[in-house]
C-alpha cells in the first residue's frame, strides 16, 4: 500500500527485501566492516546547512518536551560522523563502521519518491588514500554484483575538479551556487548568461559550457587535462587517473565510467563522488563519497569516505529486471485433528529444535483442505504437513497442490527420528 510515498512491505515482498539485504551485508562484512546503529532522531542541528547536508525544508522536524528540536534523519552519514567524534576520537588507525537503517525526506509530493527508504551502507575513517577510494567502488560493485545485477555503471567524479574551475573563475558564493542549478538542470543558455557577465578566458569559459557533457572512459580525463590550467583542478584529474589504475586490479574497469560535470546535494564532499545507475530505475542504485572536513565540525580532525547502497532502488531495478529469485520457502504448516493435539505439538518442538520454521494449526470444521493450501500460497509458505485422528500423515506441497501419503504417524515419526538435518518436511520429494 502506498500512502503519503511510504509503503507497507509484506509476505513474499518482505522475504525478498531481506534476502537481498543480507546477501549484501554478508558481502560488506567481508571488507571487515563492523555494525554500528544510530538512533532514528537527532538533534537537528546534526544536519544544520553548516554541516552540508539536506536542506531544513526537506526534513521532518518536531518538539520535544523539553523544547529542543529534533529530527528524523535524512541521511546517515551525519550521525555516524557525531559518533566517531564522541566514541573513535582517539583512534588514528582506520575504522570501518556499517549500517542499516530508514532515511526520511520531506519530499515534494510531486517527485514521486518515497519519504522513506531503507539505506545500507558503509564508512570508512581516518583513510585519507586513493586506495581507500578504490576499496569503497570495488566494494560498491562487489555488492552490485551480489544482488544479482549484470548490467550496470558506477559514475565516478571528483568535486575539487568543480572547485579548482570556480576558483579560477573567481566566482562568489551566490554565482556558484547559481551555476551549480544552471549545470544540473543542463541549462547552457543561463549558463552562458551567467559567465559572460564574468569575463573569462576563453579556454575556461569553454570547460564550464562542457561540464554537463564531460562523461565518458578515462580517455575522456586524460583528454581534458591538456585543457585545464589550475592545480587544484589538475589534482582532481590525477586522483581519478589514480583511482582507475586500481580499479583496473580489482577486474571492476568495466563497470566504471567518469562524469566530471557531476555534482552533489550534498556540500561535504571534498574529493571522490559516485553514483551506480541500473536499467529501469531512473534514481541511483548507489551513491557516495568523501568528506574529509565533515567529522571535524563534530570535534576530530578526520578524512572519510562512505557509499550507501538505496535498498528500495535496488528492489526495484532487480524486480523489473527480472532478477528477484522465488526461493522456495521452507515454512510449513503443520495442521492437526484434536485427536493427535499431544502429537502435533511434540513434532513441532522437534521440528523447531532443527531449526525449521512451523506454524501449528488445530484443523477447523468449516475449512477444508484446499482453504489451509490456499492459505499456505497467500502467506507464501512451502507444504502443508496434515495429520488427522487416524494417525495418517499426508504432504502437501503448496505451490501445486502435490500430496504425498505417508501412512501412519509413528512409521513417518522414524523417519524424521532418522533424518535430523531435513530442512523441511515437504522438502521430500513427492512421488
Amino acid at each position: 500500500m502506498l500512502v503519503a510515498r511510504v509503503r507497507d512491505i509484506y509476505n513474499t515482498e518482505c522475504i525478498k527485501k531481506l534476502n537481498v539485504q543480507n546477501a549484501l551485508i554478508d558481502c560488506i562484512h567481508r571488507y571487515g566492516f563492523r555494525e554500528i546503529q544510530t538512533p532514528t532522531f537527532e538533534f537537528s542541528d546534526v544536519f544544520s546547512s553548516e554541516k552540508g547536508t539536506v536542506a531544513q525544508t526537506d526534513m521532518f522536524r518536531f518538539f520535544d518536551r523539553e523544547g529542543n528540536t529534533l529530527a528524523l534523519r535524512p541521511d546517515m552519514t551525519p550521525p555516524i560522523a557525531r559518533c566517531v567524534a564522541k566514541y573513535f576520537k582517539e583512534e588514528e588507525l582506520p575504522i570501518r563502521l556499517m549500517y542499516c537503517g530508514n532515511t526520511y525526506r520531506n519530499n515534494v509530493s510531486l517527485q514521486g519518491k518515497l519519504k522513506e527508504v531503507t539505506q545500507l551502507g558503509t564508512e570508512l575513517i581516518n583513510d585519507p588514500s586513493v586506495e581507500a577510494d578504490a576499496e569503497m567502488i570495488a566494494m560498491t560493485v562487489d555488492c552490485l554484483l551480489t544482488t544479482g545485477l549484470k548490467e550496470f555503471q558506477v559514475e565516478i567524479g571528483n568535486v575539487e575538479f568543480f572547485a579548482g574551475l570556480i576558483e579560477e573563475a573567481r566566482l562568489q558564493e551566490e554565482e556558484t551556487v547559481k551555476l551549480r542549478e544552471l549545470i544540473e538542470n543542463k541549462n547552457l543558455f543561463g549558463m552562458e548568461e551567467l559567465l559572460q557577465e564574468k569575463k573569462l578566458e576563453e579556454p575556461l569559459k569553454k570547460l564550464f559550457y562542457q561540464l554537463p557533457e564531460l562523461f565518458g572512459t578515462i580517455e575522456k580525463v586524460k583528454d581534458i587535462k591538456n585543457y585545464v590550467q589550475n592545480s587544484r583542478s589538475i589534482a582532481a584529474l590525477n586522483r581519478l587517473e589514480q583511482l582507475y589504475e586500481l580499479l583496473k586490479i580489482y577486474d571492476f574497469e568495466s563497470y566504471i565510467t567518469f562524469d566530471l560535470g557531476m555534482l552533489s546535494n550534498y556540500n561535504y564532499y571534498t574529493g571522490i563522488i559516485f553514483r551506480a545507475f541500473t536499467y529501469k530505475t531512473g534514481d541511483a542504485v548507489a551513491t557516495g563519497g568523501r568528506y574529509d572536513s565533515l567529522i571535524d565540525q563534530f570535534g576530530k580532525d578526520a578524512p572519510a569516505i562512505g557509499v550507501a547502497l538505496i535498498l528500495d532502488q535496488l528492489l526495484l531495478a532487480l524486480s523489473r529486471q527480472n532478477l528477484l529469485v522465488n526461493q522456495e520457502s521452507e515454512d510449513t504448516l503443520l495442521v492437526y485433528q484434536t485427536k493427535v493435539q499431544t502429537i502435533a505439538i511434540q513434532l513441532a518442538k522437534q521440528f523447531r529444535k532443527e531449526n525449521m520454521r512451523v506454524e501449528l494449526y488445530a484443523e477447523q470444521k468449516e475449512y477444508t483442505l484446499q482453504d489451509y493450501i490456499d492459505y499456505a500460497n497467500r502467506m507464501g509458505l512451502g507444504g502443508i504437513l496434515h495429520l488427522d485422528n487416524n494417525k495418517q500423515v499426508h504432504l502437501v506441497r503448496a505451490k501445486d497442490g502435490a500430496i504425498q501419503k505417508l501412512g501412519l504417524l509413528h512409521t513417518f515419526y522414524s523417519i524424521l527420528i532418522l533424518n535430523l538435518k531435513l530442512r523441511t518436511v515437504f522438502s521430500l520429494p513427492l512421488k
